[in-house]
């Protein structure tokens, strides 16, 4: 089991701290004021994490790690890399659901190329944004434009962890 408080959680409670301080100075109310907030998100945040971290524990028992390490494992070379690329573009959703996803593989047998490529091409083809953001306020001419150069972007990263990064 982990420890709960990790360097990332101790750097980020040293940044709220000091935007706290630095709150306090510039109005007394401001911290509780930003606190209301940052709960307000945590309240939007909450009901589709709970699942999301769910989904990714089911994962992780459900499909068996002989097939996520034949299928994404070292073995797997560049088609276990172009198969992670394709997951990362099918992958719905935010960040809440391709973080614990990308966790869930990594703990199921998964090697570094594959999830480099992954969470490489969940960043830069995420249907959803393309589809809610994308398409719509810049045109789907932009979406290709931007996207046909980037296909080889995930398989790239891939291929230099594989090369580069010996597990």
């Amino acid at each position: 089991m982990r420890a709960p408080f990790d360097a990332s959680t101790i750097v980020l409670a040293a940044f709220a701290a000091c935007f706290a301080v630095i709150a306090y100075l510039k109005d007394p109310s401001l911290p509780a004021i930003g606190a209301r907030n940052g709960l307000s998100m945590l309240w939007f945040l909450l009901p589709r994490l709970v699942p999301a971290l769910i989904l990714a524990g089911l994962f992780q028992v459900v499909v068996p790690q002989e097939f996520v390490s034949r299928h994404f494992g070292r073995e797997g070379g560049l088609r276990a890399i172009a198969m992670a690329t394709v997951a990362g573009i099918l992958t719905p959703g935010g960040p809440m659901v391709s973080v614990p996803l990308l966790v869930a593989i990594a703990n199921s047998g998964a090697a570094m190329p594959s999830l480099v490529a992954y969470m490489t091409s969940w960043s830069l083809f995420g249907m959803q944004r393309i589809i809610a953001w994308e398409a719509p306020l810049m045109g789907w001419h932009f979406v290709l434009v931007r996207a046909l150069p980037s296909l080889a972007f995930p398989l790239i990263a891939g291929w230099l962890v594989a090369v580069f990064y010996q597990e």
